[in-house]
């Protein structure tokens, strides 16, 4: 079980604190974890102890699993066997990659929950845990993520999309376009970047600069998003492939004005409510509507959805859909399912199992088609079956 933490993203830190959760909860009777880690240059540390170098020797994998790494597992008992491998990617020797089943991603951010792991893992033919490229990338983008839902009918706040090299260009322009087509108070936030990282709650157009260059920081696309008005932040875990299960809603309640990093991961006065106080009816659309979010972007795996509720109004909007929510002790996703009655170890064997289950069907796709089998035929003159430069003759 190889499992991929770190990264090159504003979401490092976020990165291994999952990681070390998932890790210390992994049964050792099934699993021997192989740990993988990614600098914030993007290095790649697959020998000694990745968990140790990227957290200064803070952590080791000694404290998670109680001996030193293991680098040759063997595949866990009573799950499909995989045929052990030396190379991360075809063809390319990656020296010190050890073999592995199957692969779990604990990255967030740019670069482990966009798509391109799960591209570079898709090229190795590694099975691996969560979403596949499609709706790994859009899950990312939120701008795109929000077009998508608003395409199936699912409830959106109003937003726009502004480009850094447009507001670099044009700050007026985009500060009067912000207050005619969104108005105050609003967010804005990176497109591409998770944890709240990079996000500014906006509640005139004084504060508006700063939080435009602060989310620029981060890349090229920014989303600027009407604010619900005293909102309630409700989440929903989601797990399964072409038959997802919603977990039970949980509702939290930040620390500051709204669930921003510090909130999430440093103040200690955040409340996590489950199950979220809200009469059965609310709860059980909220379950529907996170279930067709997870079906609008094609996700498979796990995927966690964040509500944002009125108590105003009683407006109820998706805010976005997290493919590789966060592991960590106090994380939402698996406390959600701890309340649904799957435990966290248990919950991680289920999302093994789905992606040995998801790579197992991708086995089935054809990848030739019979039709054009007379290429193989054709001569290096480039003469086919019918003749000098044709294709299969017509009957």
């Amino acid at each position: 079980m190889g499992v991929l933490f770190g990264g090159k993203s504003g979401e490092h830190e976020v990165s291994l604190l999952s990681a070390q959760s998932v890790i210390r909860a992994l049964d050792k009777s099934k699993y021997e974890v192989v740990p993988i880690g990614i600098t914030k240059e993007g290095r790649w540390i697959t020998q000694g102890d990745p968990m140790k170098a990227l957290t200064g020797g803070l952590v080791t994998m000694e404290d998670l699993v109680g001996s030193p790494p293991v680098v040759e597992p063997e595949p866990a008992p009573g799950l499909p066997a995989v045929a052990p491998r030396r190379e991360l990617i075809p063809g390319v020797h990656a020296e010190g990659i050890p073999e592995v089943d199957v692969i779990f991603p604990v990255l967030h951010g740019p670069f482990g929950e966009d798509g391109t792991i799960q591209g570079l893992l898709e090229l190795a033919g590694l099975p691996y845990v969560g979403a596949g490229v499609l709706a790994s990338a859009v899950g990312m983008d939120k701008a795109v993520m929000k077009d998508v839902f608003r395409a199936h009918g699912l409830p959106v706040a109003r937003y726009i999309v502004v480009l850094r090299r447009e507001w670099e260009r044009d700050p007026e322009g985009v500060m009067g376009r912000v207050e005619r087509e969104i108005g105050f108070p609003c967010f804005v936030k990176p497109a591409h970047l998770g944890s709240s990282v990079g996000v500014s709650k906006v509640k005139d157009r004084e504060d508006l600069p700063a939080a435009l260059a602060e989310a620029a920081r981060y890349g090229r696309k920014m989303l600027v998003e009407r604010a619900i008005p005293a909102a309630r932040e409700i989440e929903v875990s989601v797990l399964g492939n072409e038959d997802p299960i919603a977990s039970v809603p949980g509702e939290v309640i930040p620390a500051g004005e709204f669930y921003d990093y510090a909130a999430k991961y440093l103040d200690d006065r955040t409340q996590l409510v489950i199950p979220a106080p809200l009469d059965e009816a609310l709860s059980e659309r909220i379950r529907t509507l996170a279930l067709e979010a997870f079906r609008a972007i094609d996700a498979c795996g796990m995927a966690r959805v964040d509500f944002l509720l009125s108590r105003e109004t009683g407006e109820l909007v998706i805010n976005e859909i997290n493919t590789i929510p966060g592991f960590t002790a106090v994380s939402m996703y698996p406390r959600l399912w701890e309340a649904s009655g799957l435990p966290y170890s248990a919950l991680l064997d289920r999302l093994i199992e789905l992606a040995l289950e998801r790579h197992a069907d991708r086995q089935r796709d054809a990848i030739a088609y019979e039709g054009l089998t007379w290429l193989s035929t054709v001569r290096s003159d480039g003469a086919g079956p019918g003749g000098a430069g044709e294709g299969p003759s017509s009957p």
